[in-house]
């Protein structure tokens, strides 16, 4: 049996977007499934949308999502290398290969020299969107015997070339997802193959790309749906076999469209940026499109790997749910250890300006404490600042009325007075101690339950709900504790 072998194929055009994640990550699940092989391949025949690092950025993110690949573009010690049998694995690097393909097809008959200037084709296209006509490459060129297009050339005229398709001709293929498909070729225009500066178009690069990598499942895009006729009528006109085709449905926003940079965050660093764990995002996006037999949500990528097949993948586009993303993103991080979502804290709380290098290499364990204290409430990584923020204040503002409410109650002097005094007995505040020490209030004012506890939380918080009142006591200390209990006396009491 043929080998399973599927690849990913983005443009360095810009940074990955979350739908192009998605795509990578059906075609690794496919292949892993199948035991067979995935491979990163790079489009870069359009030089002119060709970004600096975006082919690095690319995987990078391939690499923080988890997505390994067996095959083609890899970064080593900061140089992009190729590794596999089927290389060059960057189409820029392939024009030669290309270029032998291209004169096989005119050989045969199936591809011509266009000589046709951009505004004449403007023109034409003009005039048949003017008479309701499908706008297409009118066949001007078609004709012209090769001795004549090769003495043009020969005379340094401009040229393109183009597939030459048979009149009314029935393009047949199967899509795993959408079924049977026939395009009429009166339907499709001449495609360009090579373009004026030698380099291939993508409906020539991928399809020669694609035989001769072996690849034997095409998973991509629904948006190449109307270009996937010409490509397997390049398969017949070469006498290879084609692959077997899958087309992905969009990721649409809420509103049911696209996602665009319109609508927010789009590409997999803005995600990962806002603090969103890449197992949490992968495992999200698994499930926008497709849908396990069984309404299980969480997955591991050995999980997605065991279950995933294309038979589950949906027609209809699907919709990217920030909340969903945010509330599996919150399962993950309750789920991970203290010391990762430390680690994972700390640049946001550089940034935030609250705490520097310094006090993270000396105060790590009180920072680990910080952030288990707030760990269950998180949905990204991201919020941590905003939860932790008054523990850094030097004092708290009361503006919550339920807060300044409670300040109200007769018993409160008493309750933050004596919190006063106990500490005065104490050299370090630690857990043990905080655990015990408002037992040790209680005893000296009688006061209990709510009534002792309100106070102390909004006197020290500025809120009658938060966290673990405990954490809140070793993370203030002594000192803190006293001053925030003293201006709560003096501007409130």
């Amino acid at each position: 049996m043929k080998e399973v072998r599927l690849r990913f194929a983005p443009s360095p055009t810009g940074y990955l977007h979350i739908g192009g994640l998605r795509t990578a990550l059906y075609n690794y699940l496919y292949a892993k499934h199948n035991k067979g092989k995935f491979i990163l391949r790079i489009e870069d025949t359009d030089q002119t949308r060709f970004v600096e690092g975006a082919i690095e950025n690319l995987i990078d993110s391939l690499h923080w999502a988890g997505i390994k690949y067996d095959e083609g573009v890899f970064v080593e010690d900061g140089k992009i290398v190729e590794k596999g049998e089927y290389g060059p694995y960057i189409q820029s690097k392939r024009l030669d290969i290309y270029k032998k393909y291209v004169d096989e097809l005119i050989e045969k008959g199936h591809a011509y020299y266009c000589f046709c200037s951009k505004e004449r084709l403007d023109a034409v296209r003009e005039e048949q969107k003017i008479k309701g006509l499908i706008p297409k490459y009118d066949g001007l060129c078609r004709n012209i015997s090769l001795e004549e297009a090769r003495e043009r050339i020969s005379k340094g005229e401009e040229y393109v070339v183009r597939l030459k398709l048979p009149p009314n001709y029935d393009i047949k293929f199967h899509d795993l997802v959408r079924g049977d498909i026939v395009i009429n070729t009166n339907d499709i225009d001449d495609q360009v193959l090579l373009k004026s500066d030698g380099f291939p178009t993508y409906h020539l690069a991928v399809v020669v790309d694609d035989h001769l990598m072996e690849i034997s499942h095409i998973v991509r895009g629904e948006e190449w749906l109307p270009s996937t006729p010409k490509h397997v009528y390049l398969y017949e006109a070469f006498g290879w076999e084609k692959p077997i085709y899958v087309h992905l449905p969009t990721v649409l926003n809420k509103d049911r469209k696209k996602l665009s940079k319109r609508h927010g965050d789009v590409s997999v660093e803005d995600f990962r940026d806002k603090g969103y764990l890449p197992e949490a995002l992968v495992n999200y996006l698994a499930l926008v499109g497709w849908s396990p037999e069984d309404n299980q949500e969480i997955f591991t990528m050995d999980e997605l790997i065991e279950k995933f097949s294309f038979e589950r993948v949906s027609k209809t586009g699907g919709i990217f749910d920030k909340d969903k993303l945010n509330w599996v993103n919150g399962h993950y991080i309750r789920n991970s250890s203290v010391q990762r979502i430390t680690d994972l804290a700390i640049p946001y709380l550089k940034e935030a300006g609250l705490i520097d290098d310094k006090f993270a290499e000396e105060r790590y364990s009180w920072l680990e404490l910080l952030v288990k204290t707030v760990q269950e409430s998180l949905d990204t990584v991201a919020q941590i600042p905003e939860k932790v923020d008054f523990i850094f204040k030097e004092n708290i503002d009361i503006v919550e009325e339920d807060a300044l409410e409670v300040l109200k109650g007769e018993q409160v002097p008493a309750v933050l007075r004596a919190i006063k005094e106990e500490l005065k007995n104490v050299e370090v505040l630690d857990e043990e101690y905080a655990k015990g020490l408002m037992k040790l209030v209680q005893k000296a004012t009688g006061v209990k339950g709510k009534n002792l506890f309100m106070p102390a939380r909004v006197a020290l918080t500025g809120s009658t709900h938060g966290p673990e009142f405990v954490n809140i006591l070793v993370l203030l200390g002594k000192e803190n504790i006293i001053k925030r209990i003293e201006h709560v006396e003096e501007k409130y009491l």
